[in-house]
């Protein structure tokens, strides 16, 4: 690695390009992500917004000239990093670096157009050949315009990537033109094997010094054995806490009657009757079954649904031997439809395999949907031992997020990343090492963190009218400029829809437009209001006035009937710990940390943050919360709070004029 002083002038130079301004916690992460990479080492290093933390962790990677993964949770910061800070850096390193590093952008398959899919059609469950979309959706409906807006970005696209399309099309249109790995031909076998937009993403990712991917990938990549990602000596992983809950979504399984009954009618037609037969009947003792579930953990398998799913594995056993031994030409383009049917089946047979092992590390429940009915889903109970066996043990990680000090130190994150705390040795204990380096923001003076202490507690049901009564207060006050972070989305409606009544305020509900789209609404009008829940609380970067008060109704912990946090955090329990605070308040810490978060995205920003659950001021782990959010000035008295809010709102409007 270059030396300190050759290390500022790369931060320094990257930083010009890109039109920012160096802040000392940027230098300090530099120098400690050189430290680590030099090292072989594994860094937690919590970097504040406003830090610029990519470049933090990108100038030392470039720097050090091995092949680094960075994984990101968001896909608005993929973009970024590929459309905006890897370019200029890339540019203004190369005069220094004498080299000029590659970087590419890698997916899943199923993220990339399939051009197999596109011209060939889609296997179709009901009857014989294929399925040709474009025929069948008729051109004025909305899977029509999309189809054929597809079928001409076909020929336009260098990258097939969805995310390219803009605007984008829906799941269900997608889904027409592209195929998941296990469906894949593979590009010897496929006839636009050589113009495959997914085998190119793969090619240059192999070539390059830099790959951007996603948590997802990593997962599968970590999980599946079969690499995914090029081999690659360095790993830095932002968004870094993310990363646990999207490993467990990647390694959760699931059943639902649909599922497995799209997949008897794909394998019906390449297997012998018998063979079809006894998967058909398992299907349906399956589907039986799921009518009667009851949303909730099953801590053993009742023994009816025990033996419909081994006659749902055996069945799926025998439909995928037949499968690989049948050929049959009179099914037209046999490879692809045998493939998808392939694809359906194995995963019916490893979801079912794994509930039937009943492995005392997974955990098994049954959930309903009011759109999509009921179904069957096994989780790990924890994810930590495969984390600190595939991502520790062969090369330096650097995990990186502006949240990751929970209760005030690094070892909570830690421990549900697989590592021992910090400084304990042993021969099978990842070695880290966790830095703060603080943020350009002056939280004390540029936020107010109030507690509603005197509201009354909240339960799990009632409509909670002092809060609501409170709310408006706030919002008055504040003229709008509203960002109401709300623990399920009934909350959040419930608010909108009482508060509609009692203010002159536009206040947007998240689901009633895109995502996008009402975060573009909220930051363009200062009187503007937006409520919703989980992704508001991770996904909203809205600097400047038109956000000075950031609301959160109560302390988000997980439901109590949660099937995974519960069974978590009762492990916890069984093994002498103390549940509560090892995953139901750590979960909440998170939340309340990127919530918070929100309120300041530049040095100019002032507001109040607005808890309206007296918890946090009473409760016993209240201070361990607060002690994970920014360092704003606290307060319990509502009037100073009214008071900072109409003075910031006076000013904001003088300024205006």
């Amino acid at each position: 690695m270059t030396a300190s002083s050759s290390l500022t002038d790369l931060l320094h130079a990257a930083v010009t390009a890109v039109g920012g301004s160096e802040r000392p916690g940027q230098v300090t992460m530099a120098e400690a992500v050189a430290e680590a990479i030099d090292g072989d080492a594994h860094l937690l290093v919590q970097a504040g917004t406003g830090t610029g933390k990519s470049l933090g962790y990108l100038v030392p990677a470039l720097a050090h000239g091995e092949r680094v993964v960075v994984a990101t949770a968001t896909l608005a910061l993929q973009r970024q990093l590929v459309e905006r800070d890897l370019p200029r850096t890339v540019d203004a390193l190369h005069p220094l670096l004498r080299r000029r590093p590659q970087f590419a952008m890698l997916k899943g398959r199923s993220n990339y157009l399939c051009l197999h899919r596109l011209h060939e059609g889609v296997p179709q469950e009901e009857e014989e050949g294929l399925f040709d979309p474009f025929e069948a959706a008729a051109p004025s409906s909305k899977l029509g315009k999309d189809l054929l807006r597809l079928r001409d970005w076909s020929d336009e696209t260098e990258t097939g990537d969805r995310d390219d399309l803009t605007p984008g099309v829906s799941d269900r249109a997608w889904s027409q033109v592209s195929v998941t790995s296990r469906e894949c031909l593979g590009a010897s076998k496929c006839a636009y094997g050589a113009e495959c937009f997914a085998e190119a993403a793969r090619e240059r990712a192999k070539l390059a010094d830099v790959v951007v991917t996603n948590h997802a990938l990593l997962a599968i990549d970590a999980i599946e054995g079969a690499p995914v990602l090029p081999s690659h000596e360095v790993l830095i992983v932002d968004e870094a806490h993310e990363l646990v809950s999207r490993v467990t979504g990647v390694a959760t399984g699931e059943l639902t009657p649909g599922q497995v009954n799209r997949a008897v009618r794909r394998a019906a037609k390449l297997v012998d009757e018998k063979a079809a037969d006894a998967l058909q009947t398992a299907a349906e003792s399956f589907e039986r079954l799921m009518e009667l579930a009851l949303p909730g953990r099953l801590e053993e398998i009742p023994e009816d649904l025990g033996y419909a799913l081994v006659a749902l594995r055996d069945a799926s056993r025998t439909v995928i031997s037949a499968i690989g031994d049948t050929r049959d030409r009179s099914v037209q383009d046999e490879d692809a439809v045998r493939k998808q049917a392939l694809a359906a089946v194995e995963s019916i047979h490893a979801v079912a395999e794994r509930i039937v092992e009943g492995s005392e590390y997974d955990v098994v429940w049954y959930e309903r949907h009011d759109r999509f009915g009921a179904s069957l889903r096994v989780a790990p109970l924890s994810v930590s031992g495969l984390l600190r066996e595939k991502l520790f043990s062969e090369r330096s990680v650097v995990l990186t997020s502006a949240t990751l000090k929970i209760g005030g130190d690094f070892n909570g994150v830690g421990a549900s990343l697989g590592l021992a705390p910090e400084g304990i040795e042993g021969d099978d204990l990842p070695q880290w090492k966790g830095v703060d380096v603080g943020s350009p923001f002056d939280y004390p003076k540029q936020g107010i963190l109030y507690v509603a202490k005197h509201l009354s507690q909240p339960g799990r049901e009632g409509s909670r009218s002092d809060m609501l009564d409170e709310l408006t207060e706030l919002m008055e006050a504040a003229g709008g400029r509203t960002l109401g972070l709300f623990s399920s989305m009934r909350a959040a409606q419930a608010a909108a829809e009482e508060l509609r009544g009692r203010l002159d305020l536009p206040i947007l509900l998240q689901g009633e437009e895109t995502l996008g789209e009402l975060i573009r609404t909220f930051a363009a009008d200062a009187r503007t209001c937006l409520f919703g829940t989980l992704s508001l609380w991770q996904g909203v970067d809205v600097p400047g006035v038109n956000c000075q008060l950031v609301v959160m109704d109560r302390v988000p912990f997980p439901r109590p009937d949660d099937p995974l946090m519960s069974a978590r955090q009762k492990a916890v329990e069984e093994a002498g710990g103390n549940g509560f605070m090892a995953v139901a308040a750590t979960h909440a810490a998170l939340l309340m940390a990127q919530g918070a978060g929100r309120l300041v995205r530049a040095t100019g920003d002032r507001g109040v943050v607005a808890v309206l659950d007296p918890r946090l001021a009473t409760a016993r782990y209240g201070s361990f919360l607060r002690a994970s959010m920014p360092d704003f000035w606290y307060t319990t008295d509502r009037n100073q709070a009214r008071r900072s809010l109409a003075a910031i709102d006076a000013a904001a409007k003088a300024d205006e004029k």
